[in-house]
């Protein structure tokens, strides 16, 4: 038998590794799906959908799961603290109505109970689903992170519910949300939503989702587990909750 080389034992682990990754992502793809399904009870009218959790204790989430969370304290487009016992990441659309119902309704509370105690971090993830308008906004939104603007902006992006591809989201009307955000700089901004680095991110970030069997908005994993749809803020509590007494807070 012929000894193993350095070289091979490294791409041993690679593949071991990889094979790890696949999965995991299978896993959450399949607990995504489980939300989608007729049988998990989701209800289309309202925009909610049944979470994959429960009052028993969750299994503990898988490493690679949790590896997706950026924690990068430089990231424009998070909220919290880098080192935040619980990192929740959001895949949303601006066109989508439930995301605008989960901006209104929960993430205020998310943030006064949780991230400003530093409980919780929250990552934003692009996902345009609903065509044009929808690429347009979230290159719009990346741009604005770069003028450290984009939480402002999200915030006037879901102010109040838009009717979907009616011109909400227009190259004029993005400038007049990017204004009122209080970015200044308009020249950079138009710039930045047209660089080829604002559509490899918001790529990157569809990609992510789409590998873990994301198909509609909004999804969530809360320290790699899963929810999908504009649960009620309960849920949203107790998911945080949950995860951070697991990780001992």
């Amino acid at each position: 038998m012929t000894a193993s080389t350095p070289s091979s034992s490294r791409r041993t682990r690679r593949r071991a590794i990889a094979a790890a990754a696949v999965l995991a992502a299978a896993a959450v793809a399949g607990a995504f799906a489980l939300t989608l399904d007729g049988s998990g009870g989701r209800n289309e009218a309202a925009g909610e959908s049944a979470v994959v959790s429960g009052s028993a204790a969750p299994a503990p989430a898988d490493e690679s799961l949790l590896a997706l969370a950026r924690r990068d304290p430089s990231d424009a487009m998070a909220v919290g603290r880098a080192d935040a016992p619980v990192v929740m990441i959001e895949y949303s659309d601006f066109q989508c109505p439930f995301c605008g119902r989960f901006a209104r309704k929960t993430e205020p509370e998310l943030l006064r109970s949780y991230v400003d105690k530093g409980v919780l971090r929250i990552e934003w993830r692009n996902f345009p689903v609903f065509g044009e308008e929808s690429e347009q906004a979230a290159l719009a939104g990346w741009a604005a992170g770069q003028q450290k603007k984009f939480w402002e902006f999200h915030d006037v992006a879901y102010s109040k519910p838009r009717e979907r591809n009616a011109g909400e989201f227009s190259a004029e009307n993005l400038i007049d949300m990017a204004r009122e955000a209080g970015i200044t700089d308009i020249e950079r901004f138009q710039a930045d939503m047209a660089s080829g680095k604002a559509r490899s991110t918001v790529q990157k970030d569809q990609e992510e989702g789409y590998n873990l069997g994301v198909t509609s908005t909004p999804a969530f994993l809360v320290n790699g587990r899963p929810i999908l749809g504009a649960q009620p803020t309960a849920t949203f509590k107790e998911a945080v909750e949950t995860a951070a007494k697991a990780a001992g807070r």
